[in-house]
């Protein structure tokens, strides 16, 4: 069975616009872009769709990628300051002169939609979220749409970065599931995934998990996405799996949900100044 993300981003989507028309005011939303990445251009081309689509004011702020880490953490105290802004994301990558960890940890907790601040993860950890980061709020979205068990069952997640593989471990540990973490270097990885009812992969590494590492029945959320051979592939190999499995495509999987878990977020920020 194939897990499309497009039904269940339509369906987050209509209740946002919903919740947007019903706040009597126009959420603002801040994408600040460094730099002249083509995919981070792409990333932030869909989000002010989607945020327009909804009713909220998404506004991009694009700095060249020679500019001092000074200046876009003095337009992160800015943007922290503009009432008119509910939702800030940085979009990364950034350049390599710049940290990233100290421009995230710049942004105001209750702007920070990404989900990324210390104290939004943290929050996410003790089990009292405020927001979730976009991805493994989508994951968590299709999962509930399929009908997927997760109370009690084997869950593995292979990738452990802050952005997807640490939040929807935790995601998947509050919903009562027993979670493995993996990545690249675990040893006989295909014991672990092989155990897995549910498999979330964002390792970055193109059709690294094969036929023979899931079993059968098994579901698998491919976050992967990855240009190879011209086209985009997942972490996952997709072809020999989708028979055996129930697992999301690449493309046309979890990446409409990332968008869309987005936009709820910045209109739940709006919410809270309501």
């Amino acid at each position: 069975m194939i897990l499309k993300g497009k039904p269940v981003a339509s369906s987050i989507l209509d209740k946002v616009k919903e919740g947007v028309e019903g706040l009597g005011f126009q959420p603002g939303l801040a994408i600040v872009r460094v730099g002249n990445d083509p995919a981070s251009e792409i990333y932030v081309g869909k989000k002010l769709k989607r945020a327009s689509e909804t009713g909220i004011n998404g506004k991009e702020f694009h700095l060249p990628a020679d500019s001092p880490e000074k200046e876009l953490l003095s337009l992160v105290d800015e943007l922290n300051q503009d009432k008119g802004i509910h939702g800030m994301i940085v979009q990364l990558p950034l350049p390599a002169h710049m940290r990233a960890d100290a421009v995230l940890q710049r942004i105001s907790p209750e702007k920070d939609v990404d989900g990324l601040h210390p104290e939004n993860l943290g929050r996410l950890f003790s089990g009292s979220p405020r927001f979730v980061p976009a991805t493994p709020q989508g994951i968590m979205e299709l999962l509930s749409y399929y009908e997927t068990e997760i109370e009690g069952r084997n869950a593995v997640v292979v990738g452990r970065s802050s952005m997807v593989g640490k939040p929807v471990s935790a995601l998947l540990l509050n919903a009562n599931a027993t979670v493995e973490i993996c990545h690249s270097r675990t040893k006989e990885l295909a014991a672990h995934t092989h155990r897995a009812d549910v498999l979330v992969v964002a390792v970055g590494k193109p059709r690294f998990i094969t036929e023979d590492m899931v079993r059968e029945g098994a579901t698998v959320v491919d976050v992967g996405i990855n240009r190879t051979e011209g086209k985009l592939v997942g972490d996952v190999d997709f072809e020999p799996l989708k028979g055996k499995a129930r697992i999301t495509p690449v493309p046309g999987g979890v990446g409409p949900l990332t968008v869309a878990c987005l936009m709820r977020n910045v209109l739940m920020a709006a919410q809270e100044k309501k």
